[in-house]
């Protein structure tokens, strides 16, 4: 399941739902209007291996790696974001929810860094 958080524009809700991404956002399918940084995880625990992406970098920590989810953190601009969230879900590496559960990642032009669930240090991915 993939989770936006409620900070990503219409505009790119609209580009992801016109390539076919199956989404839910907080605040309209899920949770609620102004749902605050800390209510999030609680939320994603909830529900079934989410994927959640955030324009917000607090939830690009290590320590929020966990076995039932995946935090991206998408930091390129707001309006770039559809674009980065499909790049993201087309990379071989984080093309499935297998692959991308226990990490938190960061997606930017530069590629992507990575947190894995008990790594020590981060990893990096090119775009393909």
């Amino acid at each position: 399941m993939i989770i936006l958080d409620e900070n990503f524009p219409d505009s790119q809700r609209q580009l992801l739902q016109g390539w076919r991404i199956s989404f839910k956002q907080v605040a309209f399918e899920i949770g609620r209007e102004g749902l605050k940084d800390d209510e999030i995880i609680p939320l994603l625990h909830q529900l079934n291996k989410p994927t959640f992406f955030t324009l917000d970098d607090d939830f690009f920590k290590r320590q929020l790696c966990h076995a039932q989810y995946c935090l991206i953190y998408v930091d390129v601009a707001q309006y770039e974001s559809a674009a980065f969230i499909r790049r993201t879900l087309k990379h071989r590496d984080f093309d499935t929810k297998a692959k991308r559960i226990g990490h938190v990642i960061r997606v930017s032009h530069k590629g992507l860094t990575v947190w894995k669930l008990h790594a020590e240090e981060k990893m990096q991915f090119s775009w393909v």
